[in-house]
């Protein structure tokens, strides 16, 4: 159940489609509810939004209000009597569930609660007062209607402990796979020539938000230690001050086309680090896709990324005030050391193949869907 198109790839970096692929493939016959907009109330919401925001230089969040889930509510409670189904999987559906009527389980799937959010995530910062109140609200009413609650980061599971005094019998701890259509089934893990150039890997749509300018500074200290260097950003176009020969840019990739799908594949392949000096996270999913390559993934610690990054196995958590230095210095910890390289990709790979992947994730949620 989601007000969006869940075979939509570009959704949650497309974590929706590959939960509803997850569920087809290992607990049974989905129905899809949704997509749905309420256009009057969304209208509404986006007047006045901008209008506070031009008054008050204030935020209102009407994405988790009210009169928006009551819409919602009514469109879906409409929708479950006209199919018969045995339980609702609802990924990121607070609006969707807080006033849906309904005696069906519900298992609600995220990577973070509101009280984390609010205040460290950009698009929920300088809200009203008023506003955050109806978020951790709303949010309230959905939780307390779901049978399991699913969170992808201990981060996430503890907030829903201590915030909001749920029994971890209600939760679940399950870390999300990789978003990408084609990975490798196998990885045959070969030494590299750090001699000739190491390539860093930046994903991102949002330059600042993903902490560009710390990537590009790890790259600049690299290049004054002599060591060749070569920073990919893909996703986003830097700055003009950020523009230097060693930065090759990928302005956009189609994950929805089979040419995007190769295009990705190969950069993964040709990558050494994937450097993510992320400014607010969850659990990253692009960790999932860069473990699968065996690419170990070098990221600022904050929000959830622990969640899907495990210290010394996949990669390396670098306090969050960095600047780009000490990723610089972990960079070339590895690379002056191929041996200790080389065991972190195979360990990365591994824990791809354990934890971080929708087969796992799959079994296991058939396991919860089967327990209520």
């Amino acid at each position: 159940m989601s007000s969006i198109n869940p075979l939509n790839k570009k959704v949650w970096s497309g974590t929706h489609y590959s939960i509803y692929k997850t569920l087809q493939k290992h607990v049974g016959e989905v129905v899809i509810l949704g997509p749905y907009e309420p256009k009057f109330q969304i209208l509404i919401g986006k007047l006045i939004t901008g209008i506070s925001q031009k008054i008050f230089n204030k935020r209102y969040n009407y994405r988790h209000s009210h009169f928006l889930s009551k819409a919602y509510g009514k469109y879906f409670t409409k929708q479950l009597h006209q199919h018969q189904v045995d339980v609702i999987v609802a990924p990121a559906g607070i609006c969707e569930l807080a006033y849906v009527n309904t005696s069906i389980p519900i298992i609600y799937i995220s990577d973070t609660t509101m009280e984390l959010s609010i205040n460290y995530h950009k698009a929920l910062s300088g809200l009203f007062k008023f506003s955050e109140h109806e978020n951790r609200a709303l949010e309230k009413k959905a939780l307390d209607k779901c049978s399991k609650i699913i969170v992808s980061s201990r981060w996430a599971f503890d907030s829903l402990t201590k915030h909001y005094h749920y029994k971890e019998e209600k939760l679940a701890l399950l870390p999300f796979g990789a978003n990408m259509e084609l990975l490798p089934e196998t990885i045959e893990i070969t030494d590299r020539d750090f001699t000739k150039r190491v390539k860093l890997l930046f994903i991102g749509v949002y330059w600042e938000n993903k902490g560009g300018d710390i990537a590009y500074n790890c790259l600049i200290e690299l290049l004054n230690q002599n060591i060749n260097a070569q920073l990919t950003v893909v996703g986003c176009i830097p700055p003009d001050e950020y523009k230097h020969p060693n930065v090759h840019v990928i302005p956009f990739i189609d994950k929805n086309s089979q040419e995007g799908i190769k295009k990705l594949y190969d950069i993964f392949s040709s990558h050494d680090f994937l450097i993510l000096p992320t400014r607010f996270d969850c659990t990253p999913i692009v960790i999932c896709e860069a473990s699968a390559f065996g690419m170990p993934a070098i990221v600022s610690n904050t929000g959830g990324v622990a969640g899907h990054l495990k210290e010394n196995q996949n990669g390396y958590l670098i306090d969050f005030n960095d600047k780009g230095k000490a990723f610089a210095l972990k960079i070339k910890e590895l690379i002056t050391n191929p041996e200790r390289y080389y065991e972190l990709r195979k360990s990365t790979r591994k824990e791809f193949e354990k934890n971080l992947n929708w087969d796992s994730y799959g079994e296991k949620l058939k396991e919860i869907i089967e327990s209520i």
